[in-house]
């Protein structure tokens, strides 16, 4: 009998997490028709979210629930239930039901479809998220785009279905600040996106801040793209080709009389010329430098998907 994993990382939600036991616990049972276990990791809230979780297992023993020491983040908290995950599929789910389970099905039947797909990653009928959050989707998804070209038509969310080989090799990439997104189109481009609703909140108010969002910015940029160095680099090829047709430019000038200073010509010229160079440089030298990071993290050469 098929088995399904979901994964729930969990951050001050006391109050949604009985009422999203009891609606996974219906889907599955009612509608699926699946065994399927409740996978809940605490990343170290601050409310009573770990005692609500521990209550939930004490009344049903498909639900486990794990604490992390310390405030690791979605991702790690993430990685941790993927480790405990034993189904054949895992599903990836939000604890503040904005995900409704409900629509668990949709991608359930996405991927029986075609089952040449490993991914099925929810695309919301109309986003609920606060302006903030919207923002930091668009820069994530842009930056997805510059980092695989695949992801050009798709939206990255983290409502997401995935067969169990795909979930086995992200536990297996051993890297320090893991992106699951990144890590999925490292692995696999046989991806695809279900339109699926997206409820308000119905409790407090979103964790996704401006210093949550700059900081998510950053991650994405350090660890999955090369985006800022090689705009560093565009810009010294154009400082070089700018101070050349400067320097002839200056030198024109100089010939004819229309420059009296002496040595001016020369110094601008080469500063323009020595500036654009170590500008494309740079840009270079962190190209080779994002191959070393790429290196460090181990992520293999291939995957195989079937055998």
């Amino acid at each position: 009998m098929t088995k399904y994993s979901i994964v729930v990382p969990v951050y001050n939600s006391e109050k949604t997490l009985a009422e999203l036991h009891e609606r996974v616990r219906n889907v599955f049972t009612d509608v699926v028709g699946a065994d399927y276990e409740l996978i809940l990791v605490d990343d170290s809230s601050k409310d009573g979210s770990f005692e609500e979780m521990k209550r939930i297992h004490s009344l049903d023993d498909k639900v486990k629930v794990f604490q992390l020491a310390k405030n690791f983040g979605q991702h790690n908290a993430l990685m941790c239930g993927f480790a405990q995950a034993t189904g054949d599929y895992v599903v990836t789910i939000d604890d503040d039901l904005q995900h409704p389970p409900e629509e668990i099905p949709k991608l359930i039947e996405a991927m029986a479809a075609d089952p040449e797909v490993d991914v099925a990653i929810g695309k919301y009928d109309s986003k609920k998220h606060g302006p903030i959050r919207n923002l930091g989707s668009k820069v994530i998804n842009r930056i997805a785009m510059d980092t695989n070209e695949k992801t050009e038509n798709l939206d990255m969310t983290s409502f997401r279905l995935m067969k169990k080989y795909v979930v086995d090799y992200i536990v297996n990439i051993k890297i320090d600040t893991p992106r699951i997104g990144y890590l999925i189109m490292a692995i696999t481009d046989r991806i695809i996106n279900v339109t699926v609703h997206h409820d308000e909140r119905k409790y407090g108010t979103s964790q996704y801040s401006f210093k949550r969002l700059v900081r998510d910015f950053k991650l994405e940029v350090m660890s999955n793209t090369v985006l800022p160095l090689k705009l560093v680099k565009y810009v010294g090829g154009i400082s070089c080709l700018a101070s050349l047709v400067l320097m002839i430019v200056y030198l024109i000038e100089y010939i004819t009389g229309s420059i009296e200073v002496l040595g001016w010509t020369t110094i601008i010229v080469l500063m323009l010329l020595f500036f654009g160079i170590t500008l494309m440089s740079i840009g270079i030298i962190g190209e080779y430098l994002m191959r070393i990071i790429g290196e460090s993290k181990k992520i293999p050469n291939y995957f195989i998907r079937k055998n």
